[in-house]
C-alpha cells in the first residue's frame, strides 16, 4: 500500500513539473511569435493596431460596426480624440468607453484615434 501511495507521489510530482515546463514554454513562446509576426519597418503602427484590435470587437473590424456598435472608421481623428478624451476624463458618460479610455495615455489615444480616421 505504501508503494502504491509513493508512486501516485512520483506520478503527480512528474505532472505538477510538466505542468511548469508547459507554462514556461507557453509564456515564453506565445510572446515570441507574436514579435515574429511584427513588421520590422514599423514597430509604431504595429502597436496602434494591437490597440485597436481590442476596439474591433465592439466597432467592427476596420472600425466598421455591424449591430449595435458605432461606425468609428474613417471619422475625424479630431471628433475621435475629442471623444475619446471625454471619455477618459469623466465628461462624457458612456457603459463602457470610460473604463477603456482610462487604460490609455493621451498620446495613445490620440493614436489610435489616428489610425482609426484612416479607415476608410
Amino acid at each position: 500500500m505504501v508503494t502504491n501511495h509513493k508512486r501516485l507521489i512520483d506520478i503527480l510530482q512528474s505532472l505538477a513539473k510538466a505542468a511548469r515546463r508547459l507554462v514556461l514554454f507557453a509564456v515564453t513562446a506565445l510572446p515570441l511569435g507574436a514579435l515574429a509576426q511584427a513588421p520590422t519597418a514599423d514597430a509604431a503602427a504595429f502597436q496602434v493596431k494591437l490597440w485597436a484590435a481590442s476596439c474591433m470587437a465592439c466597432h467592427g473590424t476596420d472600425g466598421r460596426a455591424e449591430g449595435t456598435g458605432l461606425t468609428i472608421g474613417g471619422l475625424p481623428a479630431k471628433d475621435l480624440l475629442g471623444k475619446l478624451l471625454g471619455y477618459k476624463r469623466g465628461t462624457l458618460s458612456a457603459t463602457i468607453m470610460h473604463q477603456h479610455a482610462k487604460g490609455y495615455s493621451d498620446e495613445e489615444l490620440s493614436r489610435i484615434a489616428d489610425y482609426f480616421s484612416k479607415l476608410k
